[in-house]
């Protein structure tokens, strides 16, 4: 792989690739393509190439996905949450989002293996979308309920700080957590994008955080202070999400769509839809694991 050129790393293009994330237990690779409602599986190779395994198809929307110790997904679907169990059976929770437009977008898990996720309304402007923690009973508690599209989440290395997206206003904010309680102190802004929108986010064990830009082709790299200090070029407009990949957590997956793309668009990036990877020189921060369906 070249350090600084992303490498085309699967062959299928997708509409609306996003949240990857990095199964360290199985050492696989987990994405969704949202509007198809599927998961997929991949097997990251020394190439930098990700070879898809499994395709899991999901009852409608598929937000995000993380993955429990045991191998259980959680996915965050249109309206409501569905765990799909080690043996492959899916089980759909309670309603926790209203409105015919409105749905889950993206979701992550916190450092105690809460999962959260925000929601996203295309069917008109709106600053009322929300960032939800799910409880261990399956109920949410509001983090935020005046965005105007909750996407990328990520942590500091000590867990005590959580960085959001909103991507409507192209700003990032950063707030204290307490990942023992959940509990977060007041949100304040880290970052402003001033060309194309913030979308999905990662943070590095240098505690810079990695950010996609939707109409940027690019991913921007950010010091702990909120300073630009990186920038790599994606050969495709709508860039999605990143996460750090791999054993050693060296490799930067990063995810793109398709969607909103004008046919000339697609015709002079072909590339659009694919995922790519890079080995930026730093390595990524453990995902999370998901704790699991309380018994």
């Amino acid at each position: 792989m070249n350090p600084t050129e992303p490498t085309v790393a699967t062959a299928q293009s997708y509409f609306l690739a996003e949240g990857p994330t990095w199964d360290p237990v199985r050492e696989r690779v987990l994405w969704v393509d949202i509007m198809a409602g599927t998961v997929q599986s991949g097997v990251l190779g020394p190439d930098g190439t990700i070879a898809v395994e499994e395709v899991i198809q999901f009852p409608d929307t598929a937000g995000a996905v993380a993955v429990s110790a045991g191998g259980e997904l959680i996915v965050a679907g249109r309206h409501r949450l569905y765990v799909r169990d080690a043996a492959g059976s899916i089980t759909a929770g309670p309603a926790l989002v209203e409105g015919e437009g409105r749905r889950f977008n993206d979701g992550k898990v916190d450092p105690a293996g809460r999962f959260l996720a925000g929601t996203i309304d295309k069917s008109g402007p709106s600053v009322v979308e929300k960032l939800l923690r799910i409880e261990e009973d399956g109920s949410a508690t509001v983090i935020d309920d005046d965005l105007t599209l909750s996407n990328g989440l990520a942590w500091s290395s000590d867990g005590r700080r959580l960085f959001s997206v909103d991507t409507g206003s192209s700003r990032i904010f950063v707030r204290d957590y307490d990942a023992a309680t959940g509990d977060t102190g007041p949100r304040r802004v880290f970052a402003t994008l001033q060309d194309g929108f913030p979308d999905g986010i990662t943070t590095d064990a240098e505690d810079h955080v990695w950010v996609a830009v939707w109409g940027g082709a690019c991913v921007l790299r950010f010091s702990p202070t909120g300073d630009q200090v990186d920038r790599v070029e994606v050969p495709a407009p709508h860039v999605s999400s990143v996460a750090f990949a791999g054993p050693a957590l060296d490799t930067l997956v990063i995810t793109t769509a398709t969607e909103e793309l004008s046919e000339e668009d697609a015709a002079r990036h072909p590339l659009s839809g694919r995922l790519f990877t890079l080995r930026p020189g730093v390595a990524g921060l453990p995902s999370h694991l998901w704790r699991g369906v309380a018994s």
